[in-house]
């Protein structure tokens, strides 16, 4: 008989790395649904809510080890009708985060820097991005480095091709920027380009649809589903953004087998790790930058600097090398606040020092 947790995408690597708690008597689950501290989890033995441990809790306040929707928890199961207590959060194989700042008092600067994980263990990201007024290849690029990072492969989905007569040659524009990235213009109002789509859909992988409001991702997802389960709401007409129509993230089961996370849209999506998802973003300039007179060159002036050089030879898009540089430096800035905030948050040893406000 086909275990029912395979075709939530479990596999014997999870098995492996889940016996310990197996044998502590608990059962492996996955995270469908969050609401506050409210958990949707997926078991073998079906649905059941269920919300963090003590210890969890206290353990989670770092931020990285609560719950997420797609992670893989272990979970006491109560013996009759109740709530089921997660124990542990399984080591993620990927996840796509975003830096989230919360109020944290004068001490913090404007708040607590912390990570928001939209999604976990995810195969394929679809980064979707509208072809009408609101189309813009800087925010492309943002969401490819933060999802490189996390360690999903990133898919770009042009969606409103209907609306645009120039979708051809903005797709040429988008591969330019993300090479070896597959890009497909469709379009989820006509279903034209959909069939693009069915190489990622297999049972037990994972997808994730991301973009800012109004990109059409709940029309995407509606197709997929066949049915109208996602609200769609309709853009402004003056710049063509939306409003959020999603409102929680949401791990669903499409007829073909694939699991979905719907995430809502994102007004704004600051970087969080400092992996080498930038890198792998902005590979071009990496490669014009080993021909830099200087090691360490900014290509912010800097006499023999080749960057600027592709630049006037045309060869790079200024307004690449200018989000480049943007996202570089709140990397830098990052990086410094959250040595900050590790020093406020562990003393000498390591040890957790108590929560300030």
């Amino acid at each position: 008989m086909e275990n029912p947790l395979e075709l939530l995408g479990w596999d014997a690597r999870w098995a492996q790395s889940f016996a310990p708690h197996a044998m502590e008597g608990f059962a492996p689950g996955r995270i469908a649904r969050e609401d506050r501290d409210q958990y949707l989890v997926l078991t073998a033995a079906g649905e059941t809510t269920a919300r963090m441990s003590g210890r969890l809790r206290r353990d989670a306040q770092a931020g990285d080890l609560r719950p997420a929707v797609g992670d893989w928890v272990a979970v006491r199961l109560p013996p009759a009708a109740g709530t089921a207590l997660i124990q542990a959060v399984m080591e993620r194989r990927s996840r796509f985060v975003r830096k989230a700042v919360r109020g944290g008092g004068p001490a913090y600067g404007e708040g607590r820097t912390e990570e928001q994980v939209m999604a976990a263990n995810i195969d394929t990201a679809f980064l979707v991005s509208g072809l009408n007024e609101d189309f813009n290849p800087r925010r492309i690029e943002r969401y490819l480095a933060a999802t490189w990072d996390g360690g999903a492969r990133p898919v770009i989905l042009l969606n409103k091709s209907d609306l645009c007569p120039q979708a051809a040659a903005r797709r040429a524009e988008v591969s330019a920027l993300a090479p070896g990235v597959a890009v497909h213009a469709l379009s989820a109002a006509t279903a034209e380009g959909l069939e693009a789509l069915e190489p990622y859909l297999h049972p037990g992988r994972t997808i994730v649809f991301l973009g800012s409001s109004g990109v059409g991702k709940s029309s995407l997802i509606n197709r997929l589903l066949d049915s109208a389960r996602q609200e769609v709401l309709p853009v402004r007409e003056y710049d063509g953004r939306g409003r959020h129509a999603t409102t929680a993230r949401e791990l669903l089961r499409l007829p073909r087998g694939a699991m979905l996370i719907d995430t809502p849209g994102l007004r704004e999506l600051r970087l969080w790790d400092e992996g080498d998802g930038l890198q792998r973003a902005f590979d071009d300039i990496d490669e014009f930058a080993t021909r830099c007179r200087f090691r360490d060159c900014r290509h912010d002036g800097e006499p023999g600097c080749a960057v600027r050089q592709a630049i006037d030879d045309g060869a790079l898009d200024p307004l690449r090398l200018v989000n480049y540089l943007k996202l570089r430096r709140e990397q830098d800035v990052l990086a410094v606040r959250r040595s900050q905030r590790a020093r406020m948050t562990f003393g000498p040893g390591g040890k957790r020092l108590p929560r300030r406000g």
